[in-house]
């Protein structure tokens, strides 16, 4: 059942998403401003999608490994796909010491599971399979793609925003003052980028809970969350690009600006009191 509320609120959040740009077309008056820019956003979000796995493991350096390299890591996420029902993903892994993990790819026949140096030494077998499972739950889910659609809309916000600032607002229907017309916008892109990151956090309860199926008991991811969560405050991730924030299992670019409502990921407390079964009031 909450897997099934969480799956119903992402397919409400995007329809949200979607309401918020034609809301905002509306207000304007400028719907072929705004659907030029969708048109855009959705070429540049296509080729991010598209290219998905290349850019991510690029960016973190990533080597993949296999049998012979890391005979351990491999089997065990091979058994997992199995368990999932998913062809066997290309495995890396990356240089850095900030423990945590991802997953990318278009497809579950184009994707890529990874993990840091620092989660390895981190974790011992059980938890690590529990974090394995979780990114091969997201691959499952083509996560991935509904990410992208988001990230899409919200960009067009984020780019009328801009556009809005630089130009006084101009480009709105006659008669519009543009400074009311700049309001818009920018109510816009917070909204589109709030609603963005609340289909982030709905997927990785999913993930957690399909996760668990997938490994057998929640148990280890739940061990590896605490982990993850405590020693990434302590221990900060060498690759600073914060848009890649949605990718990891814990969030590894919390500053003190971000507010729980443009965080990618539910608080980790939470993330285990659902997978455990336990109620947490924080």
């Amino acid at each position: 059942m909450p897997i099934l509320v969480n799956n119903v609120k992402t397919v409400v959040l995007l329809a949200a998403l979607v309401g918020l740009f034609v809301w905002v077309g509306a207000m304007l008056g400028s719907r072929t401003g705004m659907f030029m820019g969708l048109a855009i956003g959705l070429v540049m979000n296509f080729g991010a999608w598209y290219f998905s796995d290349t850019i991510a493991i690029r960016s973190m350096r990533g080597v993949e490994v296999d049998e012979r390299t890391a005979p351990d890591l491999v089997r065990m996420v091979h058994r997992l796909a199995n368990q999932a029902g998913l062809p066997m993903p290309r495995v890396y892994v990356c240089p850095q010491e900030a423990p945590n993990a991802f997953a990318t790819g278009r497809s579950p026949r184009r994707s890529a599971v990874a993990v840091t140096q620092g989660a390895l030494r981190l974790l011992d077998e059980r938890e690590l399979e529990g974090v394995m499972a979780h990114e091969l739950a997201h691959i499952r889910n083509r996560d991935t793609l509904t990410s992208t659609i988001a990230a899409t809309i919200a960009g067009v916000f984020s780019m009328m925003a801009q556009w809005a600032l630089l130009f006084g607002g101009r480009g709105t229907r006659e008669g519009g003052h543009p400074f009311a017309a700049l309001a818009v916008i920018l109510l816009g892109a917070v909204g589109s980028a709030i609603i963005k990151a609340m289909i982030s956090r709905s997927r990785e309860y999913v993930a957690d809970a399909d996760g668990a199926r997938i490994a057998g008991s929640p148990e280890g991811l739940a061990s590896a969350l605490r982990k993850l969560e405590s020693v990434a405050r302590r221990v900060p991730m060498q690759t600073r690009n914060p848009a890649m924030n949605n990718l990891f299992i814990v969030e590894p670019f919390v500053g003190q600006t971000l507010t729980a409502l443009f965080a990618t990921h539910p608080p980790t407390e939470k993330r285990i009191a659902a997978l455990l079964g336990r109620r947490s009031d924080r």
